[in-house]
C-alpha cells in the first residue's frame, strides 16, 4: 500500500487500534513518530509506552493484556541502535493479537527484509531511500497477511491518506535504481565512518557497518548492508559541533536523507 507520506502510513497503521489499547514503541525513534504518538495518539485514548527494544527481556516485561502493537525501527534515528527483529517477533507472537511493526526507512527493502524475520507490518518513508531523488513525499506499507492487508486498505480509503499518481510514477522510477544507489550509499558511508573514527577531534562514531558498533554481529546476520547514515560525536561541546556544521563545504546543513545530496544536521 502507498500513502501520501510516511506519517500517513503511521497514522493508518495506528487506526487498527481503539481507545484503551497500548502501543509499545522503541525508546529511540524518528522524531515525527515520537511526536505523533505523544502529542496526538495519546490524546485520542491510546496508551503509548517507550521501551528499549534492543533488550527483548525489556519488551517482554512491558507487554500487558492491553498491548496490541509493538513499534520498532532499526537502525534507530538518530543513534543507530540495531534491534533484533526475529527476537522481538518471537516475544510479540507469544501474545495473541499483538502486531509487530518495523519502520524500515533507514535500511530500505534492499538491505533488510523485516517480514521474512517475523514482522507483521513493514513500513517506510519512501521519501527517503526508496525514492532516492529528494522529489517525492510518500509512505509504503507491506504485509504478509491478506486479512491485515484488507483492513489497512479499508482504513486507507476511509482516511484518504493516498499519494498522487505522479508521486507514484516518480517513486516507481526511483525503485529502478535502488540496488545501485544503496550499494553506493554503503560504500560512501563506510569510507566516511572509517575516516571519522581515525580523526583526533572525533570522540565516537556510530555506524552499524563498523566492527566497533555494539550490534555489528547482529547487523551481519540481519542485513545485507548498511545505509548512508553516520552518527558521530565531536570532542568538546555544542559550540564545537555548531562550528563544525558552519564550516562544511561539501555537505549541506539540512534535514532529510536517502537522496543524492550529502547532508548534515545536529539533533
Amino acid at each position: 500500500l502507498a500513502y501520501a507520506s510516511g506519517l500517513a502510513a503511521t497514522l493508518n497503521i495506528t487506526h487498527l487500534l481503539k481507545a484503551g489499547d497500548t502501543i509499545i514503541c522503541m525508546d529511540d525513534v524518528y522524531g515525527g513518530t515520537n511526536r505523533y504518538f505523544r502529542e496526538v495518539a495519546m490524546k485520542t485514548g491510546l496508551n503509548v509506552v517507550f521501551v528499549d527494544c534492543t533488550k527483548p527481556e525489556c519488551l517482554e516485561a512491558a507487554i500487558t493484556p492491553n498491548t496490541k502493537l509493538v513499534w520498532i525501527e532499526t537502525p534507530t534515528n538518530p543513534t543507530l541502535k540495531v534491534i533484533d527483529i526475529r527476537a522481538c517477533a518471537d516475544v510479540v507472537h507469544k501474545h495473541k493479537g499483538v502486531l509487530l511493526v518495523v519502520d524500515n526507512t533507514f535500511m530500505s527493502a534492499y538491505f533488510q527484509r523485516p517480514l521474512s524475520l517475523g514482522a507483521d507490518i513493514c513500513m517506510y518513508s519512501a521519501t527517503k531511500y526508496m525514492n532516492g531523488h529528494s522529489d517525492v513525499v510518500m509512505g509504503l506499507v507491506s504485509v504478509n497477511c491478506d486479512q491485515l492487508y484488507e483492513r489497512l486498505k479499508f482504513l486507507q480509503n476511509s482516511l484518504g491518506a493516498v499519494p498522487s499518481p505522479f508521486d507514484c510514477f516518480l517513486c516507481n522510477r526511483g525503485l529502478k535504481t535502488l540496488q545501485i544507489r544503496m550499494k553506493q550509499h554503503f560504500h560512501n558511508a563506510l569510507a566516511v565512518a572509517r575516516f571519522l573514527e581515525s580523526h583526533s577531534r572525533v570522540e565516537k562514531v556510530i555506524f552499524p557497518g563498523l566492527p566497533s558498533h555494539p550490534q555489528h554481529e547482529l547487523v551481519k546476520r540481519q542485513c545485507t548492508g548498511c545505509p548512508g547514515m553516520v552518527t558521530f560525536y565531536i570532542k568538546g561541546n555544542v559550540e564545537h559541533a555548531a562550528a563544525f556544521l558552519k564550516n562544511l563545504k561539501v555537505f549541506s546543513l539540512a534535514e532529510s536523507l536517502g537522496g543524492y545530496e550529502s547532508l548534515a544536521e545536529h539533533p
